[in-house]
């Protein structure tokens, strides 16, 4: 985590003198999560996830990217193929704020300005933050803390994306998030008066996925893509 954070400050902090071009837009998809509670299928979203996203694009290879994305986490024992979980029954759901900062790299030259139809696959990574209600499950049912948390975790985006109409970009993507908590399901309470009810892999963290669809729209100046800028 120490590195990842250096070297994207080493990038970020090379000057800002060339011209730019921002996108700002929504992603709209689904989440789906992997824990100690209900199933552990990586892509299969069940629950609505939306939210806003801008990038600043330093270059036809790569763009600076912030995102906030809201939904809900769910998962459900009986949805399970683990029959130890279909057996114990437990289910819960969490509303989640997520704040992610990263850098985004294009496979292909992505030059809004060509002229061109344009098309790449990408990848996206940086450090995210997860703001959720904490809880943990008494007699089989989930209970509320009545405190919240915030889960830093790093996100692993592989998506693609194609200009779609002028000044317009679609794009489409799947990601997991590796979070540096394990309370996101309630297998670990925060208080420390309720430590006996902590169940599950206790070291294992807690992942979750985002898939769906971006949309942004691009504006501001050309950017400069000269030798030697």
């Amino acid at each position: 985590m120490r590195h990842l954070t250096i070297l994207i400050l080493s990038i970020l902090s090379i000057h800002f003198s060339y011209s730019q071009i921002n996108e700002i837009g929504v992603f709209m998809g689904g989440s789906n999560f992997i824990g100690d509670v209900g199933a552990t299928d990586y892509i299969s979203p069940n629950q609505l996830a939306f939210g806003g996203i801008y990038k600043w694009n330093r270059s036809k290879r790569h763009s600076y990217r912030a995102s906030v994305i809201f939904s809900e986490l769910k998962g459900v024992d009986t949805k399970s193929d683990d029959p130890r979980r279909i057996q114990r029954g437990y289910e819960f759901s969490s509303s989640i704020m997520e704040i992610s900062l990263g850098l985004e790299f294009t496979f292909l030259d992505f030059d809004l300005h060509s002229g061109q139809k344009i098309a790449t696959p990408y990848l996206y990574t940086g450090i995210s933050t997860t703001k959720h209600d904490n809880h943990y499950f008494l007699n089989g049912v989930q209970t509320p803390e009545n405190m919240s948390s915030w889960a830093y975790g790093i996100p692993m985006v592989l998506g693609f994306k194609a200009s779609f109409l002028d000044n317009i970009i679609l794009g489409i993507e799947v990601g997991a998030r590796y979070t540096f908590s394990d309370r996101l399901d309630g297998s670990l309470p925060k208080a420390q008066n309720r430590q006996q009810y902590r169940f599950g892999n206790i070291n294992n963290n807690d992942w979750y996925m985002f898939s769906g669809l971006t949309l942004t729209y691009t504006f501001g100046e050309n950017p400069c893509y000269c030798p030697g800028n």
